[in-house]
């Protein structure tokens, strides 16, 4: 089939090379001229594990094209998937505005029957507006409107676009509901067929309830601390319930990344936007803001004053296996800690060039390793769980630093395998730290 995808940011950019890579034949839409030089180029401005060469591939087969002109990617696609972003407004709710803009220019470009595809994260209803602006702009124009959401998440997006565990289709129309079908056919993905407005908020409530699943956990690694249990064994017995589940029950600084934050938000404006107040999020969203003040507090009460301590931080990234720092808790944490006066020495595989062109990369010192970051430092944060933290060489950050201190923001490591290292090590809901 012949798809257009408007927006060629993360999803956009993602959801096109994967589409390209099954057979359809995809048009990415961006009004960024010198990022789509870039993509022509072959060039990938963000990092995912496996998109640069899907996308390079499907470039060269000719299935994946690029383009600033949203009336050539209108007519060029049966289906036209909005994917643009939607920033929060100040008080939470959705920042729309580039929604309706491409719905206003989409209108007029329509020659033939489209569907048009909400895949950008909206709230309820927005599928509406779509309609009636559309409707407004180009009154003949035979179209129907879908919501289809992603559950995309970064470091492993490729893999949950080609192997779906669902595929969300929001449709009125029997004739829409069919093309939408036929985009998802070679995926061989389980699909549920709702109304538009039920699909539009199978978003915002799954990543809410997964974002209360982290808070919940660390409401509970708090109890641990006083009480002197380990919340990974307490999570690993919860997890054991099939009715539970294992996944995002695992204790540390909380949830940031460009989703998590804004869509319990929005979720949050938007039931009170319908008069029915969700409360229960709104204790998430505070719990998830404590987690990161206890952390801190436990670094000051050992380190008594931060002003002038060199602290090593590794990570940077809101999560492993990307390069995003969009609401990263490590950023914030690192913030933090530079306000004290601490020194920071910081290191992160992928988000380095991100942090360096950015306002902290100028009151922090980014280094080459996470070796390099600990020397001389009268602590070591883990902010970030990636997987080669576990593998630095510990016999050789201990003998570099000054004192040999260990703050898991993550729980990546073993207390017991740091405390035969000879670390002092402070984790998350682990009880008491060892070489107390």
């Amino acid at each position: 089939m012949k798809l257009t995808i408007i927006g060629s940011g993360y999803v956009g950019l993602t959801t096109g090379a994967c589409f390209a890579e099954v057979g359809h034949e995809v048009m990415c839409v961006d009004n960024n001229a010198e990022k789509v030089a870039t993509l022509l180029k072959g060039d990938i401005p963000i990092y995912e594990p496996g998109l640069a060469e899907i996308v390079t591939k499907n470039v060269a087969a000719g299935r994946l094209k690029f383009t600033t002109n949203t009336p050539e990617g209108v007519d060029h696609g049966n289906v036209v998937f909005i994917a643009v972003p939607t920033p929060p407004n100040p008080d939470g709710s959705v920042d729309l505005k580039f929604i309706e803009k491409v719905a206003r220019e989409i209108a007029p470009a329509i020659h033939s029957y489209k569907v048009i595809v909400d895949k950008s994260t909206v709230p309820v209803k927005t599928g509406e507006k779509v309609t009636e602006t559309i409707s407004r702009y180009a009154p003949d124009a035979e179209f129907d409107v879908v919501s289809n959401p992603e559950f995309l998440r970064e470091g492993c997006a490729v893999a949950d676009l080609m192997n779906p565990d669902r595929i969300v289709i929001g449709a009125n129309s029997d004739r829409a509901l069919a093309l939408m079908q036929k985009v998802y056919e070679p995926f061989r993905a389980p699909v549920l067929a709702t109304d538009i407005n039920s699909a539009e908020l199978i978003k915002h409530a799954a990543n809410s309830f997964l974002a209360l699943k982290i808070s919940y956990i660390n409401a509970v690694s708090a109890i641990c601390e006083a009480s002197d249990a380990d919340v990974e064994l307490v999570a690993e017995g919860i997890g054991m319930d099939k009715r539970i589940g294992r996944s995002f029950l695992n204790a540390g600084l909380g949830y940031g990344g460009s989703c998590f934050p804004k869509d319990i938000a929005a979720f949050i404006a938007i039931s009170d936007d319908l008069g029915v107040p969700f409360n229960l999020l709104k204790e998430v969203e505070k719990i998830n803001h404590d987690q990161l003040e206890r952390f801190i507090k436990r670094i000051r009460e050992k380190l008594w004053v931060l002003e002038d301590k060199k602290i090593a931080v590794w990570g940077l990234a809101f999560k492993p296996d990307t390069d995003d720092t969009r609401c990263s808790v490590a950023i914030e944490l690192v913030e933090r800690l530079v306000a004290e006066g601490a020194e920071v020495r910081a290191f992160d595989p992928k988000a380095l060039d991100h942090v360096k062109n950015s306002p902290l990369g100028d009151k922090i010192t980014l280094c080459g390793s996470p070796e390099e970051a600990a020397e001389g430092a009268e602590a070591v944060v883990i902010a970030t769980e990636w997987p080669e933290f576990a593998n630095v060489d510990f016999d050789k950050v201990r003998d570099s630093m000054i004192a040999p201190v260990m703050f898991d923001g993550r729980n990546l490591l073993d207390p017991k395998t740091m405390e035969r290292f000879g670390f002092e090590y402070h984790g998350v809901g682990r009880g008491l730290s060892t070489n107390q």
